[in-house]
């Protein structure tokens, strides 16, 4: 399967069909046991641990269902928090996380904390995070299974206005509604990639 700069794909299949097994050697977090992984050009598998993880850090950006947002700290925090192991300048690290949190529509909440949030704004500040790296490939794991219909509709024109600025944006999914925003779409049974045509 090929990804290519700028696509907008949605990986679709149900529970134990290999989504989360995929989205992990997509993510660098395993590797293949069989076959290639390249990522811009780049042969994962022969990378050291640390290699690949510094590369997982400059070129992915990651939002999950549950967000994983520390409940403790503000939005800003949790956004800026992304940049501490990414090789941005300390003193970038406060502008870029405000600049993209207003970028997601929430300048008006950089400072309240996850429990104060509804959780489309929760998943907004997640994909903020993800985003604040400024990533070449965002993975998306089910971003709108915890949302109501109009959370989700706002999530979901976001990851829209990614792909149309250039974004490379990857979702899996099980729900056809999200599916169907995607100029590709593939389904997994079994771990077997198959793209659907139209």
């Amino acid at each position: 399967m090929e990804v290519r700069r700028g696509d907008f794909v949605t990986v679709v299949g149900p529970s134990g069909s290999g989504k989360s097994t995929f989205l992990n050697i997509a993510g660098l977090l395993d590797a293949p046991t069989h076959g290639t992984y390249l990522l811009d050009g780049i042969d994962t598998g022969a990378l050291k641990d640390a290699d690949r993880t510094a590369l997982r850090g400059r070129r992915i950006g990651f939002v999950f269902q549950s967000f994983h947002l520390l409940p403790h700290r503000s939005a800003l925090e949790n956004v800026l928090l992304a940049m501490v192991y990414n090789g941005v300048p300390r003193n970038e690290r406060a502008r870029r996380a405000r600049a993209t949190l207003v970028r997601v529509g929430l300048g008006h909440r950089i400072d309240a904390l996850p429990t104060r949030l509804s959780g489309g704004e929760r998943q907004r500040v997640a994909i903020a995070r993800a985003l604040v790296a400024r990533p070449s490939l965002l993975l998306c794991d089910e971003p709108t299974g915890n949302l109501d219909t109009k959370n989700a509709e706002t999530v979901l024109a976001l990851l829209d206005e990614l792909h149309t600025e250039g974004m490379t944006v990857v979702v899996i999914t099980h729900d056809p509604v999200v599916a169907a925003r995607a100029a590709r779409r593939v389904t997994i049974r079994d771990g077997v990639l198959r793209e659907v045509t139209a």
